[in-house]
């Protein structure tokens, strides 16, 4: 499932804080909004739309950081120890 961009402003200001060009973002519609431009996203949105709301199949981790106002939680990033590649790595070692 992908994130309504709609919802969060539409194409132009989801591309404003993502930091990519309007086209870009057109084809996240079709494949979804890259993980690693949803920490971008959440903070241009102010928590509006959070990374777990946008990609909820990517394993979100959140550490305490006072300039994130908008999580409980703090900040997002990416838990690389979760991702499904490491996992499979790990398992045929």
């Amino acid at each position: 499932m992908t994130y309504d961009i709609d919802q969060i402003g539409g194409t132009v200001a989801v591309a404003r804080m993502a930091g990519v060009a309007p086209p870009s973002v057109t084809g996240w519609r079709k494949r979804g909004i890259p993980p690693e431009r949803c920490p971008a996203i959440e903070r241009g949105s102010e928590g509006k739309a959070t990374c777990e709301q946008l990609r909820p199949d990517t394993p979100w981790h959140r550490v305490p950081d006072s300039t994130w106002p908008w999580h409980p939680n703090g900040r997002p990033l990416i838990d690389v120890t979760r991702q499904p590649c490491l996992q499979e790595n790990r398992d045929a070692a």
